[in-house]
């Protein structure tokens, strides 16, 4: 049996040792606890724990094993509490007990590492509606692994799962943590998320978990007042307990300024990395992490630093891993170094790329869209560095509370259209060419319709009836990703807006990493309705440049579609010596309407 020094060094929550299990768990203001589970019959006299320094309780139980469901029961000045294991990995809901977790796990070699963030596209999903067995049933890990196959060959090489700690409920978005170690239930719990990883890492997709770190809850909180102290009504130990307890969720956000808690937070990141081999983390709205209301003049320090020594961390220890901050305020210092002030972000979610790019596709009259404000979307960038942004059209928070998916917010009536199809994949085409890390949303790819919702999984049906956009996707990821070599440039940190006209609503951009063929690329986006033929644009090298992708291609376009002029032929071009846009070359190309065209040189 473990000596008191042996327990003083257990891990916080339980562990399986040598004859049994250790517990340990914070409590300071508790008079006595004990742990009580199937392994003693849920006696609270069986398995008392030693109070060691700084507010911690110890036990050993001999005999407990893996699986077996328990709780701590404590003696506090405000009754008798029973509570479920902060740190517990498993909960068998999250009303109901933690479960001893057995952490072992054949990873099978797994030797998986995330592509550098100049070729990294992201696909973000929700576990409990990507894919669905039973409409009636929520997803599961497993579920979502069905479809690895069909991720692997649209091309993406980045899940990012919307947060999988275990919530309240089985229906949600998962941003109303209940338990921050235990995996959903509803979604299968730990070892069903650990094969989901492991098998995106045998196809060479890597996985970013969401965290929640700006508040918790607010329901089925045990942590709220977690051992019987408060203060002015508040949530206890494990939270601020004065005005700065306040978020938009509710009166739950942690006390970044405690140690314990501090380390709690910390603990759970490295958790995600280090025992479910995560690539990466994503964090919510930190903005809310590091001010009360939003704003510069409610701050709060800790909550900054706190990001600092987690990233800190990942970078030193994961050199090759990310952490993506949600911010939303064009701040450089999300992405800057430490050292410089900054939080140490990799990257950050990019309201410059998603919010104007957005207006400008869902204005009604074409004589409304900006074409400057397209230039100044593509065009700007954190710190020097193009890829400490992360630029999209749909992620979650842009499809639901009061928005909706592309295509319905253009026509609500008719989100099938043609004029939803084009402006939504001239959109897709944007993110996936502009300077940045891009993202698409579950589902984007055959465009989803209607708006984002828990309880309404993706219609897979869908996809059989957009093949063409399917294609035309996985063709721009290929592009993005340079995977057959002649789009080099889209992976570069360059770009050059060659020509802008406002007035015919056309647009067209040099992207290029070192230049010159194979590199060089020539993106021509026709925001109107209108077709060109023989539109000149400056072109920077002069020779014959191939055409990659015309994403009005007939290929592309879905059988019967009706309300356009039905797919243009566009070809390859040679410059001619006629100086224009600044450039010493010019083309003559044919634009078809609401198109991308995507040239390179072989």
């Amino acid at each position: 049996m473990p000596t008191l020094l042996d327990l003083s060094a257990a891990p916080l929550g339980a562990a399986l040792v040598e004859g049994g299990v250790t517990f340990r768990v914070w409590a300071p203001h508790a008079d006595r606890v004990s742990v009580v589970g199937e392994f003693n019959d849920w006696s609270d006299q069986a398995n008392p724990m030693e109070k060691l320094d700084g507010g911690q309780w110890a036990a050993f139980v001999e005999g407990a094993e893996a699986g077996q469901r328990y709780r701590f029961l404590l003696a506090t000045p405000w009754g008798e509490l029973s509570r479920i294991d902060p740190y517990a990995r498993e909960v068998t809901n999250s009303v109901g007990d933690s479960v001893v977790h057995d952490p072992s796990f054949d990873w099978q070699d797994d030797r998986f590492r995330l592509a550098d963030r100049n070729r990294l596209v992201i696909y973000e999903l929700h576990v409990g509606t990507f894919h669905r067995a039973d409409k009636d049933e929520v997803g599961s890990f497993d579920e979502a692994a069905d479809k690895l196959d069909y991720l692997q060959w649209l091309g993406v090489n980045a899940i990012e799962v919307m947060p999988t700690a275990e919530f309240a409920g089985d229906l949600s978005w998962g941003y109303n943590p209940a338990h921050l170690f235990a995996v959903e239930s509803g979604y299968g719990g730990p070892r069903a998320l650990k094969r989901f990883v492991r098998e995106a890492h045998r196809r060479g997709i890597g996985v970013i978990m969401d965290v929640v770190y700006n508040h918790l809850g607010p329901s089925d909180l045990d942590l709220w007042q977690f051992d019987g102290w408060s203060e002015n009504g508040k949530g206890g130990v494990y939270f601020y307990n004065d005005h700065r307890s306040s978020t938009p969720w509710g009166d739950t956000r942690p006390d970044y300024g405690r140690g314990e808690v501090r380390q709690f937070l910390f603990d759970n990141a490295m958790m995600w990395i280090e025992e479910y081999h995560m690539d990466g983390l994503r964090y919510d709205m930190t903005l809310y992490m590091r001010s009360i209301h939003g704003d510069d003049a409610t701050a709060i320090p800790e909550g900054w630093t706190l990001a600092q020594w987690i990233n800190r961390e990942v970078r030193s220890r994961y050199p090759h891993k990310v952490t993506i901050a949600e911010d939303l305020r064009t701040n450089d210092a999300i992405t800057k170094p430490e050292k410089w002030g900054g939080a140490n972000f990799h990257a950050q979610w990019d309201e410059r790329f998603v919010h104007p790019i957005r207006s400008v596709l869902l204005q009604v009259d074409d004589a409304h869209r900006s074409m400057a404000e397209v230039r100044e979307a593509l065009t700007y960038r954190y710190n020097h560095d193009a890829f400490e942004r992360v630029v999209y059209t749909e992620s979650h928070d842009e499809v639901a509370n009061g928005k909706a998916r592309v295509p319905t917010e253009i026509d609500a009536e008719a989100p099938s259209s043609w004029h939803a199809r084009k402006r939504s994949t001239l959109g897709l085409a944007l993110a996936l060419t502009a300077p940045g890390v891009p993202m698409l949303f579950q589902g984007q790819e055959f465009l989803r319709v209607g708006w984002f919702q828990d309880t309404r999984p993706l219609d897979w049906r869908r996809a059989d009836t957009q093949q063409g956009t399917l294609r035309l996707a996985r063709d721009l990821i290929g592009l993005r990703l340079d995977r057959d070599g002649f789009s080099g440039g889209l992976t570069g940190q360059r770009i050059e807006v060659l020509h802008v006209n406002d007035s015919d609503k056309v647009i067209a951009y040099r992207r290029w990493d070192d230049g010159g063929p194979g590199d060089d690329v020539l993106c021509v986006a026709n925001f109107s309705a209108r077709r060109f033929d023989d539109y000149r644009l400056g072109v920077p090298t002069a020779g014959a440049w191939r055409l990659r992708c015309n994403s009005d291609a007939a290929w592309y376009t879905p059988d019967g579609e009706t309300g356009g002029p039905g797919p243009i032929e566009v070809g390859d071009f040679a410059t001619q010596d006629h100086p224009y846009d600044g450039q010493q070359q010019s083309a003559l190309v044919t634009l078809p309407p609401y198109t991308m065209l995507i040239y390179s040189q072989d």
